[in-house]
């Protein structure tokens, strides 16, 4: 070892000391504030172990937290009185790793109560995206305070707290940093002690390229998430590009794709979607590039027998996930996310904050970088326009984006019905987003007489809409399922004919993944406009993708055949047939269980699971009833299910696991009567309209104000006509 290198090790030792611990300072502000940072590091992907996260959650000292917590710290800082600052190297150990970002604690003592943010800065940071000749050797570092919710952007003023920062490293090898902070001009102190030089090791990676394959054999595209002996997650999450995206554990790539990992074991878990088991590998990596086959096995595939998975719900702009919202990413990234999910159908919508940049992507037809067997089409979601206060509208399969007229979002309509007329004069297929938001209840019931407030941006104008045939489907999966299917149940007893679609608004309300929220169509083969033509025609079920309700129909009518009707002379009992399959792990998750219905996830095969076994219920869904019920066993087996059921007046029919899928209705016409099944839920729709009147009249337009209340009246008329031609 060269004797400057040598100084340089003894220097940093020197400088690694314990952080003094400080005592003025309150536990439970303190707690609180440690537990944003646990949560935090979780969201990175570099959790603190499970052994320390609890001893953090049982301290009852603030020393004792302390004592904890300075064994991660990089780096403390003293801020005096006078609100100078001073830096010393912290007793965390210096390892990097090359190509990756690690994220590391600065421990903050505070004397002076600053509640600025603390800035971070390096003369030896690199600028990821400058030109070459910036990238020189002294630049081979990367830093950022992670600022971002749950931790707070500036310092809370508390006497002591934990802050996050990241570094990432160009290089493999020994390296020394000198590190700033500063909480704002003027609080160095004599102008250099708020530096502190620290001598890294960054770990070399090592090459790994993927052989990712198929149930059937072929090369494919897999979603992985990879962690280390210490639960990190790799790549790292922190400062992800695009086409991975930093909210995501799991990466996605294909057969004979590459990336970089340092040497060490790794448990990756892998798969393609709720369709394939989630398989689990070790591997052992040294210093040699190595390849590593990956076999991807199905439970199912709907797809084989004529049903293709879609979401018509998914953003490349606009959500805060995104790294500039506003922008967001390219059709590449998202066509990479759909592959590695396997949607057959992905609909990007452009919408309000992502408006003008993202509406460049849209042709009108099936994007390039669809294949065969995914396809992938930008349409529009009208969010964040003068509208969006009545529900946000999903308009699929459009020929033109611009409403005429409108050069810019505030020139839209400010209520719904004339963004419906409009799409469905150009032929598009047209729905209400996120339904269940606004039309919430104080209790799990289903149905339920109780009228909602009316108050979001979900299915709320639908009331009124849906009596003006333009609306074709509202939307489920990603909100709760009593919010969503309540207001469904109700029209469909009324008489109307409006179907349901999954989605997952990826990434707003689920960024988990594309496709959380599905819509099996059935087809002969995957094509975009075929598949939204499926949603208005109710040729399709909704699911989580693990469970899954195929080939329903009553009698010999088929879901989405025709009118989806069965016409019987009188009264008389049918056969309800299906075949139908679920997949649940062995044991239950009780993370998922012990959640309320209106807490995330929604829509989870879990929260149908029957007590501590693996079986499932299957209902029969008559006017909005559950009127039968059968087990299965949810162990991914195809199975037969069959109900007799008598009709006695024209019904609606339907099947569901809830909450994980559900179909849409066939309609048994008895002896040629319309539906009007039930009195209750046309007084429920009436009473409703005046609710949604109240609530949305008073941010219409003045100028549109009267063709809204004559559209509101027309509703009011319909409803009444048909709570006459009830027969119960």
């Amino acid at each position: 070892m060269k004797l400057a290198a040598l100084f340089s090790l003894i220097a940093a030792a020197c400088m690694a000391e314990e952080l003094p611990v400080v005592t003025a300072v309150e536990m439970q502000p303190l707690a609180a504030q440690v537990e944003r940072v646990v949560q935090s590091l979780d969201m990175l992907g570099e959790p603190l172990p499970a052994s320390i996260a609890a001893s953090l959650r049982a301290a009852k000292k603030v020393d004792e937290i302390q004592q904890i917590l300075d064994a991660y710290c990089i780096a403390g800082i003293n801020i005096n009185p006078e609100s100078r600052v001073k830096v010393q190297q912290g007793p965390a150990k210096p390892e990097l790793v090359e190509q990756g970002w690690r994220s590391f604690l600065v421990k903050v003592h505070n004397e002076a109560g600053v509640t600025a943010a603390l800035d971070a800065q390096s003369p030896n940071a690199i600028r990821l995206h400058g030109s070459p000749e910036q990238q020189i050797a002294k630049r081979w570092l990367d830093l950022l305070m992670f600022n971002k919710q749950p931790m707070r952007e500036r310092l809370s003023g508390l006497e002591v707290e934990y802050r996050i920062i990241q570094l990432y490293s160009r290089d493999a090898g020994r390296r020394e940093a000198k590190i700033a902070f500063d909480v704002g001009q003027g609080t160095q102190d004599l102008g250099f002690r708020n530096e502190v030089d620290i001598l890294f090791a960054a770990r070399p990676a090592t090459k790994i390229t993927l052989r990712v394959r198929d149930f059937d054999g072929k090369p494919t595209t897999g979603s992985f998430v990879i962690r280390d002996a210490g639960n990190r997650v790799y790549p790292s999450q922190a400062k992800r590009l695009a086409p991975d995206f930093s909210f995501h554990p799991q990466i996605y790539r294909a057969d004979g794709e590459t990336l970089l990992l340092p040497p060490g074991d790794y448990k990756i878990e892998y798969s393609r979607g709720p369709e394939y088991k989630k398989l689990q590998k070790t591997l052992k990596v040294g210093s040699a590039p190595l390849e590593a086959t990956f076999q991807l096995v199905r439970w199912i595939d709907p797809a084989k027998l004529g049903w293709f998975s879609g979401d018509h719900h998914i953003h490349a702009a606009g959500c805060a996930h995104y790294e500039k919202p506003t922008e967001g990413v390219y059709p590449k990234d998202m066509m990479r996310h759909i592959l590695g999910e396997d949607l057959k159908i992905g609909s990007v919508l452009s919408w309000g904050p992502g408006w003008y940049f993202q509406k460049t992507f849209f042709e009108g037809k099936e994007h390039a970088l669809s294949t065969p067997d995914n396809r992938m089409q930008y349409d529009v979601e009208v969010s964040g326009f003068p509208s969006s206060h009545t529900g946000h509208i999903v308009l699929l399969g459009l020929k033109q984006q611009d409403y005429p007229g409108a050069a810019r979002i505030e020139e839209w309509p400010s209520w719904g019905l004339p963004v419906f007329q409009w799409a469905k004069s150009q032929g598009a297929v047209t729905g209400f987003a996120h339904s269940g938001w606004g039309l919430t209840y104080k209790q799990e019931k289903l149905p339920t007489d109780e009228v909602p407030p009316f108050d979001g941006i979900g299915a709320n104008e639908y009331i009124v809409s849906v009596t003006h045939n333009v609306v074709d489907f509202i939307s489920t999966v990603d909100t709760p399922y009593v919010n969503e299917l309540n207001i469904w149940y109700h029209t469909l007893n009324a008489g109307y004919r409006a179907r349901i679609s999954g989605e997952t608004d990826f990434p707003c309300i689920y960024g988990d993944r594309v496709g959380l929220g599905r819509s099996y169509v059935r087809q002969k083969q995957v094509e975009y406009r075929d598949w939204v033509e499926g949603l208005r025609e109710g040729r399709n079920y909704v699911s989580d993708g693990r469970s899954h309700l195929i080939d329903f129909k009553v009698n010999n009518a088929v879901m989405g055949e025709g009118a989806s009707e069965l016409k019987l002379a009188k009264a008389s009992t049918v056969k309800v047939t299906a075949k139908v399959a679920a997949h649940l792990d062995e044991q239950p998750d009780e993370s998922i269980r012990s959640k309320r219905y209106d807490q995330k996830p929604y829509w989870e095969l879990e929260r149908s699971r029957i007590g501590a076994s693996r079986r499932v219920p299957v209902e029969l869904i008559v006017n909005g009833e559950a009127v039968a019920r059968k087990e299965i066993d949810a162990d991914g087996t195809m199975r037969d299910i069959s109900f007799d059921v008598n009709i006695d007046i024209s019904s609606w029919v339907a099947l569901r696991i809830l909450p994980s899928s559900h179909t849409n209705p066939v309609f048994v016409l008895v002896n040629e009567k319309p539906i009007r099944a039930s009195k209750r839920s046309v007084e429920w729709c009436l009473k409703s309209v005046d609710q949604c009147y109240a609530m949305k009249m008073p941010k219409i337009r003045l100028e549109e104000r009267g063709a809204a209340e004559r559209a509101y009246e027309f509703a009011r008329q319909a409803y009444k006509q048909r709570l006459a031609e009830c027969v119960r």
